[in-house]
């Protein structure tokens, strides 16, 4: 045995550490995302999914042989490479890595993404793979922090996490958009559009709580808003008034866009994302009535009072501001059956809704709960729900009812407004719409 076949093999390290490792010899194991060469030099951008990196490889370095295997190397093939680490501000991540060797893990050959445009369709069909370009990545990077974001909010504030089933026996905010299930002996099931009535009953026990999952909305819309799978945070708090939901949605904000702006700088900047818009989201919000903004409208798109906001109203409202709009105090016919009533005015819901700036849209609805049992069973006989199905629902006024509210976020939108995304299907690893259930 050589004396250099009983030395340690160099230390495989990520991409997004390689700065700590300059002037040692590391070992890195990723796909190539791109290859310049010329008779002498081979520039190879090794991406392992924490960051690219530039791996050159001399003639001279790693001898004819393995220079001709990297020189045969396909796009997104699996190498492993091994190499001394340099200092160059340069280079994408400030280093360079100087080859040594190189191993063709598995090939991929005719490998179906190009340096050519794809569009949108091709690429949705092929969403599996596009997941591996820069844009993606740095999407599901920002995804993932606004995630942790949001759980490590609720937590510091006392909140607990308590899971709202899937499938559900009734809708919660009307009959038109559940996607149905048989189940089994018991008739229709639903999959869930909302897990905030469940969480009024774990508010009931625990205090404060939020459910944070996936919901389903059977909406035939094929806009850039919607999707019919997407994840909802609903937290919800026993005591708490309708100021009491909006001072929490307003903190929530300011909370998750602070922590984007601290951890993913860089991912902004290749999505293009202008950060200075993201510094300006900042305590407090603006926050007008329904009536305020119906006024607003009615002078620029001809509004009709009474009815919900599209979302034209909702861009032409967030150009007047820079920061999230809170829109409150909403006609009750445009709201859910448990929306409890204004007590200054029964013809109004304590609603709240949060608009993006940037016209990226509603991202936040919720306001204070019905407390009445007598309310709610008058609420469901009119509009015509079934008793029957909202009889636990019902128990929570019976049995030591409080005041209580809390609001339903959308990560989805949240993530495409922080990211400046023009459709939603980019804020989600697999998008499911009205045309689109593969991959």
């Amino acid at each position: 045995m050589r004396y250099k076949d009983t030395m340690p093999d160099p230390p495989v390290v990520a991409v997004r550490d390689l700065k700590q490792h300059a002037g040692e010899t590391v070992t890195v194991r990723g796909w190539l995302y791109n290859r310049r060469s010329s008779k002498k030099l081979h520039f190879l951008q090794v991406r392992d999914g924490t960051g690219i990196v530039q791996a050159v490889a001399g003639i001279d370095d790693v001898g004819p042989e393995l220079f001709e295997v990297a020189s045969r190397l396909d796009r997104e093939a699996a190498i492993v490479v091994q190499g001394s680490v340099s200092t160059d501000e340069r280079a994408p991540g400030g280093v360079e890595l100087h080859v040594q060797s190189v191993e063709c893990v598995a090939p991929a050959q005719d490998y179906p993404l190009g340096k050519k445009d794809h569009g949108p369709d091709f690429l949705l069909g092929h969403r599996h793979l596009w997941l591996r370009s820069r844009r993606p990545t740095a999407v599901l990077r920002v995804r993932d922090t606004v995630i942790r974001a949001i759980r490590d909010f609720f937590h510091r504030r006392g909140f607990v996490n308590v899971d709202a089933p899937i499938l559900t026996p009734a809708a919660c905010e009307g009959t038109t958009t559940l996607f149905e299930v048989d189940y089994f002996d018991l008739g229709k099931a639903y999959l869930t559009q909302s897990g905030q009535l469940y969480m009024e009953a774990a508010a009931m026990a625990l205090g404060k709580v939020y459910c944070f999952g996936p919901t389903f909305r059977a909406e035939k819309s094929k806009t850039r808003r919607h999707l019919t799978e997407f994840w909802m945070v609903e937290p919800e708090e026993a005591w708490a008034t309708l100021d009491d939901v909006m001072d929490l949605a307003e903190a929530f904000l300011c909370a998750i866009v602070e922590r984007v702006l601290e951890e993913n700088r860089a991912d902004l900047e290749t999505l293009e994302r202008d950060p200075a818009p993201l510094e300006k989201i900042q305590a407090p919000f603006p926050r007008i009535t329904y009536d305020e903004a119906a006024a607003i409208l009615k002078e620029k798109a001809g509004f009709e009072y009474g009815s919900d906001l599209g979302a034209p109203d909702e861009t032409a409202l967030s150009a007047k501001y820079e920061r999230p709009l809170m829109i409150h105090r909403w006609p009750h016919e445009v709201k859910a059956f448990y929306m409890k009533r204004d007590p200054k005015n029964d013809k109004l819901a304590l609603g709240v809704d949060v608009i993006a700036p940037e016209g990226f849209g509603e991202i936040i609805g919720g306001g204070e709960r019905a407390s009445s049992l007598e309310f709610l069973e008058r609420q469901l006989r009119e509009q015509e729900l079934p008793e029957e199905a909202f009889g636990w629902y019902l128990d929570l006024r019976r049995y030591g009812s409080v005041p209580h509210g809390g609001f339903g976020l959308g990560l989805e939108r949240t993530v495409a407004w922080i990211c400046g995304l023009k459709h939603l299907r980019e804020a989600i690893p697999f998008p499911r719409m009205l045309t689109r259930i593969y991959p």
